[in-house]
C-alpha cells in the first residue's frame, strides 16, 4: 500500500461533524454549477481548473469533475493524497479512469440515470430520420428537386442494442413502443429481460446484428469494447442496415465503418460521438452523404447542466451524513451496477 492509499484508508468516516473539502474541476469559460452557493454551504469549495488541479488536491476528501472529459486527475494523482470520492458530471467514466484510481479505495460516481430518456429520445428520432428519408429530403428540397418515394414502416423493424445498462433499457422501451422488434448485447446473455427480452452475449455480436436493422451503440468504453463494431460485424449486416453510435466513438473502428459505407456494404451511419472530438476538417465523414453527424449532444437537453448539479449535491448531502452514496462506479468494468444505481 502506498503512503497515500495509507492517508485514505485512515481518514475519518464522512457524516464528521467538520465540512469536508471539496474540489471542483472546471474547463476555462465553463458555467459554474448554478447551486454552487449550496454546495458551499456544507463543504469547503475550491475551485481549479486542470493546471490547478494538483494542488488544489492536497487535503482534499471529495472531487467533482465538472469539467467530465478532463484526465487530468491521472497527472494530479500523487498530491490527491486524502482523496475519497471521485464524482463525474457524465454517464461514461473512460475519459478519467486509470490504472492507480481503479486500483485505489477511492469511490467514483457518476451522473447515471440523468440521459437515459434524452438519449433514447435521440435514437429513436435518428430511427425515424432513416426510415423516413428525412435527410434524403431535405437535400432534395436545397437542390430544388421533387421525387416521391416509398419509405420504410419502423414498427417491425429490429433494432439490436448494445449496452444494457439504464441508458440501453429506455432505448429500448422507446423502440418498442412504436412498435420495433428489440433484443440487447451486454456481458451476461439471458432471456425473459423485461426490456430486451433475450440479451445476447458481446462475444456473439457479428452473429446476432446480422438481423438488425438499426445496431445502436451504447456501451460504455472498455478495453473489451473498443472497436468492438470491427470489420467482422460490418461485414456480417445488411446492406440496408443503420448503424447508431451514442456510446462512445472508440467503440467502433472508423476505418471499417468508412470502408464499408463507402462500399454500400451497409446503408448509413448516424454518429453522435467520434474516436477523437471535435472531428479533425479533413476527417472523411465531414463528406459522405449516408453519415450524419452530431457534436457529441444526444444527451444535451436544455437544462442538462442543472440536473448534473442537482445530482452532485444530492450525493453530498447523503456523504456528509454518512450515508451509502447512489451511482457508486464498478471502477473495474466502468459503468454503475445495478445495485449501486
Amino acid at each position: 500500500m502506498s503512503n497515500s492509499e495509507k492517508t485514505r484508508s485512515s481518514l475519518p468516516h464522512p457524516g464528521q461533524a467538520t465540512k469536508p473539502r471539496v474540489v471542483i474541476l472546471t474547463a476555462p469559460g465553463q458555467p459554474l454549477p448554478y447551486n454552487l452557493e449550496e454546495i458551499r454551504a456544507i463543504a469547503h469549495v475550491t475551485l481549479t481548473d486542470a493546471d490547478g488541479l494538483a494542488e488544489a488536491s492536497r487535503g482534499a476528501a471529495v472531487l467533482f469533475l465538472w469539467d467530465f472529459f478532463s484526465s487530468a486527475l491521472q497527472q494530479a494523482w500523487p498530491e490527491a493524497d486524502a482523496l475519497q470520492w471521485v464524482h463525474v458530471a457524465a454517464a461514461g467514466v473512460d475519459a478519467m479512469m486509470f490504472e492507480e484510481l481503479s486500483a485505489s479505495q477511492v469511490l467514483v460516481t457518476n451522473a447515471h440515470g440523468i440521459f437515459d430518456q434524452p438519449i433514447a429520445e435521440f435514437v429513436l428520432a435518428s430511427v425515424l430520420a432513416h426510415d423516413k428519408q428525412l435527410h434524403v429530403s431535405k437535400h432534395l428540397q436545397q437542390q430544388n428537386v421533387w421525387r416521391h418515394r416509398e419509405l420504410t414502416r419502423t414498427s417491425g423493424t429490429q433494432a439490436l442494442v448494445v449496452g444494457t445498462g439504464g441508458i440501453g433499457r429506455a432505448i429500448a422501451r422507446l423502440l418498442r413502443n412504436v412498435g420495433m422488434q428489440v433484443a440487447g448485447v451486454g456481458r451476461t446473455a439471458r432471456t425473459g429481460d423485461p426490456d430486451f427480452g433475450t440479451v445476447y452475449p458481446s462475444a456473439e455480436l457479428a452473429e446476432h446484428a446480422r438481423k438488425a436493422d438499426h445496431l445502436v451503440l451504447i456501451a460504455p468504453l472498455t478495453e473489451q469494447t473498443k472497436h468492438m463494431v470491427d470489420r467482422d460485424v460490418l461485414a456480417a449486416m445488411k446492406t440496408s442496415a443503420h448503424l447508431i453510435n451514442v456510446g462512445r466513438g472508440a467503440l467502433v473502428d472508423e476505418s471499417a465503418l468508412i470502408a464499408a459505407l463507402r462500399e454500400g456494404r451497409l446503408a448509413a451511419a448516424s454518429l453522435d460521438v467520434f474516436s477523437e472530438e471535435p472531428l479533425a476538417q479533413d476527417h472523411p465523414f465531414w463528406g459522405m452523404g449516408n453519415v450524419h453527424m452530431s457534436a457529441h449532444m444526444c444527451g444535451d437537453v436544455v437544462g442538462w447542466r442543472d440536473a448534473l448539479a442537482r445530482q452532485f449535491l444530492e450525493n453530498l448531502r447523503r456523504w456528509t451524513a454518512g450515508e451509502a452514496l447512489a451511482n457508486v462506479v464498478d471502477k473495474r468494468r466502468g459503468y454503475v451496477s445495478t445495485s449501486s444505481a
